[in-house]
């Protein structure tokens, strides 16, 4: 094939052996952002066999980095914040700036100018949004006062560094390469500098506010009155690039800062689940390539050129930053249990600390020795973070066998009375609907969903719900799937759907499974899991609207007509 596939290559290489060793860091219990970054460096320059394009890589990663900050402006939520505010915010503030400063003392010890540390440093001091909301989503811990605290302290992170991602570029072009001033460069350019930045930012921050936060949802709610899913689809991934396009256009804004405010905004429609769950797929695949772009980068040799800098970044993650959130939360009187998860949350790095480090690496003001080690301490932390959760937990099993638990926290909502009661999962049009019906009918209804807005609906109807995973141990286990009359599958996802029939096949084998689906292949997988029956929406909705025709009693006399025969 003559023609030039270096964009095929890497998008078809990289998202298949990313697959690969994100199924295996996942088999191991491991993020599987381990996985893409190791497939990253195995197609990079620095080991053998192919290598992919990086200069397609670097185009790639901006688009996944774009629909990454769309994701983080979509579920950026106020209120998330503003319950934990006394603690997230002065708490997250304190927590960077110490880790900033460790970072800027280990720079300091290798020789490198100001500038670079504070970039190390602050690359360093955010936690990863995806490994923090998976170990406490598989905790149970995302609906009590601890995973409040940690969600909210995670916000502000995210807050700091896309106010950082907005001034670095105007601080790097002013401070040169290296980070070293000019002669002819005065504090007082470089303060102007940063005061022209921040007037372009607040500038497009009030064009948002003003023109985007009524055109966005008019534009999304159009759009869906068309009834096509593919048109509303490209509108919300239009949107997304498009806004972030645009603020770097017309306002000389960062990519990112443009996509988080997309994000913000469409936040706040009444479509914006439907919004999330219809980008999800692009934007999970170019996620994963933004991974396996960043693992390119990555120079194995570090390890074993300069493994004492790699152990102090390491030890920087994993105990500076620890250490500080733990006492941090204690200053707040918080009990030690709240402390513990809070401090081993954050015990790790991820996203943003590549975000940070490549954009220091563009402006000349990180070397890229810098970047490696940001990388290796990501990956090395990751690893580790499973690890220190398992002793937590086992640590927290033993101090609640020897007292009672210091910190009760009851699930909210109404309380489940276990026993002969109907298990739904997913609260979301069909589900609603099902358990409304199944109450009615004197039927005791608990609700399983991974969706927070949805958990509350459920409560505020009346139900029991549990937020999370129905494929989840924990979740299962609070269930009582034991103890059921019967549990439905109303969720549109037919694989997470037959991953959690089979747990309940496995607890619970008499337990009736019915299921809901979209196609004959979808009904074939769900009974392959164990199902009792799959109900196919369509084929259901066309039973139905065909009893109604032949009820209409217009359409009955009309046939009755053209039976009669001929005189």
């Amino acid at each position: 094939m003559p023609h030039d596939t270096s964009l095929i290559d890497i998008v078809a290489v990289g998202l298949g052996l990313a697959f690969v060793l994100g199924a295996i860091a996942n088999k191991l219990r491991l993020s599987p952002l381990v996985g893409y970054l190791l497939a990253g460096v195995a197609v990079g320059p620095f080991t053998p066999g192919f290598v992919a394009d990086q200069e397609i890589a670097n185009q790639l990663s901006e688009i996944g980095v774009m629909l990454l900050m769309f994701g983080v402006g979509l579920h950026f939520s106020l209120d998330d914040l503003l319950e934990v505010k006394w603690i997230a915010v002065p708490g997250a503030m304190a927590q960077i700036a110490f880790a900033t400063l460790l970072g800027m003392g280990l720079a300091w010890a290798m020789g490198w100018p100001l500038i670079q540390g504070l970039v190390f440093g602050l690359a360093l001091s955010v936690a990863s949004t995806v490994v923090l909301l998976r170990a406490m989503e598989e905790r149970r811990l995302l609906d009590t006062k601890r995973g409040r605290i940690a969600v909210g302290w995670l916000i502000v992170e995210d807050l700091v560094m896309v106010l950082t991602l907005v001034l670095l570029p105007a601080l790097g072009g002013m401070l040169g390469e290296g980070g070293a001033r000019p002669e002819d460069t005065s504090l007082g350019v470089i303060f102007a500098a940063l005061g022209w930045t921040l007037l372009k930012v607040s500038l497009f921050v009030a064009v948002m506010l003003v023109v985007g936060r009524r055109v966005i949802p008019w534009t999304l709610e159009k759009v869906a009155g068309t009834g096509s899913r593919e048109l509303f689809t490209l509108a919300v991934l239009a949107i997304a690039l498009g806004v972030a396009f645009g603020s770097a256009a017309l306002f000389g804004v960062s990519f990112a800062l443009g996509a988080f405010f997309a994000g913000m905004l469409l936040n706040e429609s009444e479509l914006s689940h439907k919004a999330a769950n219809d980008s999800l797929p692009l934007r999970d695949a170019f996620a994963v390539l933004f991974f396996v772009s960043v693992g390119m980068l990555f120079d194995p040799r570090i390890l074993v050129e300069h493994p004492w800098q790699v152990l102090a970044t390491l030890a920087i993650i994993v105990l500076g930053k620890s250490v500080a959130a733990y006492w941090i939360v204690r200053a707040f009187r918080h009990p030690p249990s709240t402390a513990m998860t809070i401090s081993v949350s954050l015990a790790q790095i991820g996203e943003f600390s590549f975000i940070l480090a490549g954009l220091g690496v563009s402006l000349r003001i990180l070397p890229p020795e810098g970047r490696d080690l940001v990388l290796a301490g990501a990956l090395l932390s990751i690893i580790a973070n499973p690890l220190l959760f398992a002793w937590l937990d086992r640590r927290q099993a033993r101090q609640e066998a020897m007292q009672a638990p210091a910190e009760p926290e009851p699930p909210p909502g109404p309380a489940l009375v276990p026993g002969n009661h109907a298990i739904v999962v997913g609260y979301g049009r069909v589900g609603s609907e099902l358990a409304g019906v199944l109450r009615d009918r004197g039927v005791n209804v608990l609700v399983i969903d991974t969706d927070k807005d949805h958990i509350e609906r459920a409560h505020a109807a009346g139900f029991p719900g549990i937020r999370g995973n129905a494929a989840s141990d924990r979740v299962l286990a609070e269930a009582h799937p034991q103890t059921a009359s019967i549990a439905i599958l109303a969720i549109p996802q037919p694989l997470e759907a037959g991953e959690a029939i089979a747990k309940l096949r496995a607890l619970s084998p008499a337990l009736p499974v019915l299921a809901r689906a979209h196609s004959d292949a979808e009904v074939r997988h769900l009974l392959s899991h164990g199902a009792d029956g799959a109900v196919m929406a369509e084929r259901e909705l066309a039973y139905s609207l065909a009893e109604m025709v032949m009820s209409t009693p217009t359409f009955r006399y009309a046939n009755r007509e053209a039976a009669v025969p001929p005189v």
